[in-house]
């Protein structure tokens, strides 16, 4: 069985709600027709505003959208292994990748997440939720853009918004060039990275002019070599106006009467 992450470098509900197209792509990953999928928005610090987003995003796919906030156990109690193992997809947003991967592993939930690709679940993060699969990312946690070890089902390292924040480009090629961290990839707002068994099988992108770099280590510095991406089209057959109504039964138990639609 193939296991399968997505590493999105900025863009879909949270940054281009316009644009369904990379959110289409999301949910397209699953092997199930109407797929679960669990988003945790541990790296905000579970926002209401971030997962009312992805409800009102997910909620007209074919799929039975759930949150997992981490930061609310005591006001909604889980049995964390078996919520996530009985996922077909775990979205992770952004937000800082220091305490993310910090709050995750007082919760275990980085062996859990190892547990879950393994098992076939897809991977799915944005921004910080993106570089945490790989060794090392470039995070603002502490303010200023500096390298941070992940979780290294990935070989290699990462950084997101390499056209919407260049402060951390610069960061993340010095790093690179050092040694202070393994070659990687950059990856422009609108720009996901699809890996199979830990290798790299398809760059795709929401926007027309974003790019992904492969980024190595040379002899007078780091080795920038641009990857062109596969543009995305919505998929508007991807939209559940007509949910089926175990589907909504399930959302409404959940999230109540506004799950319903």
């Amino acid at each position: 069985m193939s296991r399968t992450i997505l590493a999105m470098g900025g863009g879909g509900f949270m940054m281009e709600p316009s644009n369904p197209a990379l959110d289409d792509f999301v949910v397209s990953l699953a092997r199930s027709r109407e797929p679960k999928i669990l988003f945790l928005p541990t790296a905000s610090g579970d926002p209401n505003a971030q997962i009312s987003s992805f409800r009102a995003t997910f909620g007209d796919r074919a799929c039975r959208p759930l949150q997992l906030s981490l930061f609310r156990l005591e006001q909604h109690p889980a049995d964390l292994r078996k919520l996530i193992l009985s996922q077909d997809i775990v979205y992770v947003g952004g937000g800082s990748m220091r305490n993310l991967l910090a709050i995750w592993r007082e919760h275990g939930l980085d062996k859990l997440m190892r547990e879950a690709w393994e098992s076939g679940i897809v991977l799915a993060g944005i921004s910080a939720g993106a570089m945490c699969w790989f060794q090392n990312g470039i995070t603002r946690s502490a303010g200023q853009p500096a390298p941070a070890a992940g979780l290294g089902f990935l070989p290699g390292s990462m950084t997101v918004h390499a056209d919407g924040d260049p402060s951390r480009l610069p960061v993340f090629l010095d790093a690179i060039a050092r040694g202070v961290i393994p070659d990687g990839y950059a990856a422009d707002d609108g720009v996901g990275l699809v890996f199979e068994d830990e290798q790299l099988v398809r760059v795709v992108s929401s926007r027309p002019a974003a790019r992904a770099y492969r980024v190595q280590r040379g002899a007078e510095g780091a080795i920038r070599t641009v990857i062109e991406p596969e543009l995305l089209v919505a998929a508007s057959h991807g939209l559940r106006r007509d949910v089926p109504a175990d589907i909504r039964e399930f959302r409404a138990e959940r999230y109540g009467a506004a799950g319903r639609r």
